[in-house]
């Protein structure tokens, strides 16, 4: 048997299938008693009134300014030691030979 032959025969069977299945749906929702269906609607109580924004009583800007303050460093060219001087030419990429000291950077990380 050819397969197209085989769908032929499949599709009829289903085709026959479905519209024996519809019938006795539709005949059985037409024979079924109708039931009246009364619908009430009666409103309930509005919702309550969203609450309003209040600020909050704390001054978050300033409260921010000062931790950030105290954490903060600021570094000038006073903080670095005088002996350290970088030689060579930086625009065209030589930072020179040489070494930096422990305790030139040890002056640069000590806070007052």
């Amino acid at each position: 048997m050819k397969s197209t032959d085989f769908k032929k025969i499949i599709k009829e069977a289903v085709r026959e299938a479905i519209q024996e299945e519809l019938k006795d749906i539709l005949l059985e929702a037409v024979r079924s008693p109708k039931q009246i269906v009364r619908e009430s609607y009666t409103p309930g109580p509005p919702p309550p009134n969203p609450p309003s924004y209040a600020p909050p009583s704390i001054d978050f800007r300033s409260k921010y300014a000062e931790v950030l303050g105290e954490t903060a460093m600021s570094f000038t060219s006073q903080d670095a030691q005088p002996s350290f001087k970088p030689q060579g030419d930086p625009v065209n990429g030589n930072l020179g030979s040489g070494e930096l000291g422990m305790d030139q950077i040890m002056g640069l990380l000590n806070t007052k």
